[in-house]
């Protein structure tokens, strides 16, 4: 067994843990939305959005916190058409993504859950580039999509 195998995992703060300690929602509004999520089996964030106890951003700011993810104001980009080309204007609808950039071979993808391993898995596959991800809220890509795709359905 390596040094490195014998660290502790450090666990990551919970969302709602890092909503209540920046003092966004209140524990009473955390254990409501708990509560919710048992019977719903929905997204914490979804839930307190709905509630109305946050917006989109608490979101991110709290993913932020908690997965160190870098975040990108895509509205104020240009993007290139020729990087565009790369990822549908469907995918990036139905995922909540848009391509930002390519250096050699890697694409710097905007999106709503850069989390989501089997979204990166395929925009991989279908871009045959490594995907490098960045976070922004739901409506800022959505924007930025109708923007540089054109106006399109949104799911």
């Amino acid at each position: 067994m390596t040094a490195l195998e014998k660290l502790p995992e450090i666990e990551k703060p919970l969302l709602g843990e890092i909503l209540v300690q920046r003092k966004v929602i209140t524990p009473e509004q955390l254990k409501e939305a708990l509560e919710i999520q048992k019977k719903e089996k929905q997204f914490l964030g979804e839930i307190l959005v709905k509630l109305g106890y946050i917006e989109e951003r608490d979101i991110v700011v709290a993913l932020i916190i908690q997965y160190n993810l870098p975040y990108i104001a895509i509205t104020k980009y240009d993007i290139d058409k020729e990087i565009l080309q790369l990822v549908s204007a469907e995918i990036a609808r139905e995922f909540h993504l848009i391509p930002l950039d390519r250096v050699g071979n890697v694409l710097s993808v905007v999106m709503a859950d850069p989390l989501n391993m089997t979204v990166r898995k395929k925009l991989e596959e279908m871009t045959q580039c490594k995907v490098a991800t960045f976070i922004a809220t739901e409506t800022e890509i959505d924007e930025a999509v109708a923007r540089w795709y054109g106006p399109g359905k949104q799911k």
